[in-house]
């Protein structure tokens, strides 16, 4: 007979927003181990399984802790109720919490002296009022309100199907996957699984159950504005889509978003497990890039199979279309091999797909050492070429034109880059071939038509570096210490590492601003470079690895998403974190295509 051996869930903190899918190991009759669903409409062997979700209600009213959301709060600021700062900002688990949370605390104390929050009422009948007889007022209880709420899941009649020691019971779902909703914060949910008999529809053998945590609400970060090169803050001219509503002009946005094989503790032991976990990333990177509202996107570190299960299907949603390019080896990860690359995305009311090209740094690697190398040396050669990095070129056809009456009917080109170049400091040098022979083969596309192109990406090279500087500036410096380890030749004669196509850094833009917002994102710029100061922010580097290029001939740029400050990242000034899902930043910039009569 069908029986269910094991049940647990991927993160026991459940975040509302962020689907609930647990684990089901079941043994089929034919005692086959599985974790294949077995629903009503298909019984096997007369026995089907049955889910129910509760959200177990406490007489007592609960606040989260608002720095450890998995945690519920014991104290209560009272300056913060005093000043009518957001009451789910005023509570902490413990003393200690309080104390070391202070010195970033206090800043919503400073910003609450000149502006009264209006939604302190409302988030105070959420969570109830509490005792509040001291700087830090240990909290008292009060009564709860259930809902039975669960977003696009069915609604099912209010029962209560267990009432005891103060707690009722009161069932939220009947599907394998519950998403949580506002209702639940503060509250512990419960998952039943059970075998049914499919003929007289009762239980079979014993109930499996589940307890999470309580419910938390999901981070969110303050919104990034997009801002004029001109200084003047455009967030508030936006279209009935949210986009900027500006004629003529398209916007694009790189982001590596932390593939999820990388996404280990190990390597982010500061940022919560719950906050790592793919289920909870994914919505959270969901909600940011489509709240961008970009006509193009390119994305790195994009795993296939997310790109097929996930991102593809969901921002089909959002009107976009998509291309992938896949890394050429896979990374072994646990029992399974997961390989990422990059995707681009582009709105299909705004651009159609013309071309694709692929590169292949390793059948480029392959190509010159046949062609420069003897036998003896393609082996060595090959061992540090091979890294199995790719770019993603994309030739899109803008379905607007900025051209005027006089060229009615020309087609407008664009031609985008996405590329995700070798991580490894220790070989600059294959970092500079990479970049070189990326331009090497947009040059050839460029030399066949008029045609404004972006290149973006994480190049995963510091500003200055030799790699940077043949983007920004077309040409290497022959005593450019990243050119002194080059063993197998592969950057000499160095007077090659040039390329004719006029780039320039979209975020170079700030440097031209001081007045307003202008002056705030020029100081988060590198006054060497004009690039910003970081976009990867961990605690062991923080720098700048991204970049959106673009050919200055043919484009300019109208508008930037604001640079973020260390003050912007809280606490830890550590990236991934609960807030924002990737080590990385997001850039977005918006351009114009200049009229032919100007190039």
């Amino acid at each position: 007979m069908l029986s269910v051996l094991r049940v647990h869930l991927p993160s026991d903190i459940p975040i509302v927003g962020c689907e609930l899918t647990p684990y089901v190991l079941l043994r089929r009759p034919e005692k086959i181990v599985t974790t294949d669903d077995v629903p009503e409409s298909a019984p096997l062997d007369g026995h089907f399984l049955r889910y129910k979700w509760y959200r177990i209600q406490s007489d007592k009213k609960v606040a989260v802790c608002s720095v450890h959301p998995s945690e519920q709060a014991t104290l209560q600021c009272l300056g913060c109720v005093k000043a009518k700062i957001p009451v789910a900002k005023s509570y902490h688990c413990s003393p200690k919490c309080f104390s070391d949370a202070w010195q970033h605390h206090r800043v919503l104390h400073d910003r609450a002296a000149s502006a009264v929050n209006e939604n302190g009422n409302e988030e105070e009948e959420l969570f109830g009022r509490f005792n509040t007889s001291g700087s830090a007022a240990s909290l008292s209880a009060s009564a709860a309100n259930p809902s039975l709420t669960n977003g696009t899941a069915p609604l099912y009649p209010a029962a209560v199907t267990q009432r005891s020691g103060g707690e009722t019971w009161f069932e939220v779902g009947r599907a394998k996957t519950y998403t949580p909703t506002a209702d639940d914060i503060g509250h512990v949910l419960k998952f039943e699984c059970v075998v049914v008999d499919a003929e007289t529809k009762l239980p079979v053998g014993h109930v499996n159950t589940i307890l999470t945590s309580r419910v938390i609400p999901a981070p969110s970060p303050s919104p990034r504005c997009v801002i004029s090169v001109n200084g003047v803050d455009v967030m508030g001219h936006l279209d009935s889509d949210g986009r900027v509503a500006t004629s003529g002009t398209f916007s694009v946005l790189s982001y590596n978003i932390l593939s999820d094989v990388y996404a280990t503790s190990e390597l982010y032991s500061y940022c919560p497990s719950w906050a790592l976990s793919w289920p909870y990333r994914r919505q959270n990177l969901l909600r940011e890039i489509v709240g961008y509202h970009a006509d193009i996107v390119c994305l790195q570190e994009v795993q296939s199979d997310h790109y097929e299960e996930f991102f593809a299907p969901e921002l089909d949603k959002h009107g976009y279309v998509g291309l992938y390019k896949r890394k050429t080896n896979e990374v072994y990860s646990g029992n399974t091999n997961t390989i990422d690359g990059c995707a681009t995305f582009f709105r299909r009311d705004r651009f159609s797909h013309v071309k694709k090209y692929e590169v292949e740094f390793n059948k480029a690697a392959q190509s010159w050492t046949d062609s420069q190398l003897p036998s003896a040396q393609k082996k060595t050669a090959l061992n540090r070429l091979y890294k199995d990095n790719v770019a993603l070129i994309v030739v899109l056809e803008a379905k607007f034109s900025n051209q005027g009456a006089d060229n009615p009917g020309k087609r407008q080109l664009l031609c985008v880059a996405n590329t995700h170049v070798n991580v490894h400091q220790d070989l600059k040098d294959v970092k500079i071939w990479q970049v070189h022979t990326l331009l090497k083969g947009l040059e050839k596309i460029a030399a066949s038509a008029d045609i404004p192109m972006l290149v973006c990406g994480d190049f995963n090279s510091t500003p200055g570096s030799a790699a940077h500087s043949l983007l920004a500036m077309g040409k290497v410096d022959p005593l450019h210490p990243d050119l002194a380890a080059d063993p197998i030749g592969i950057l000499r004669p160095n007077s090659k590492l040039v390329h004719q196509l006029p780039l320039v850094s979209a975020y170079s833009s700030f440097a031209r601003m001081g007045v307003g917002h202008g002056l705030e994102q020029r100081r988060r710029l590198d006054p060497t470079t004009n690039e910003p100061l970081f976009t990867n922010c961990t605690r062991d580097f923080i720098g700048t690895l991204d970049y959106i290029f673009y050919t200055a001939d043919s484009l300019t740029v109208e508008s930037l998403l604001e640079l973020l400050d260390e003050e912007s990242l809280r606490k830890d000034t550590a990236l991934p974190s609960p807030e924002w899902s990737s080590d990385h930043i997001a850039l977005l910039a918006e351009f114009r295509c200049m009229p032919r009569a100007r190039r």
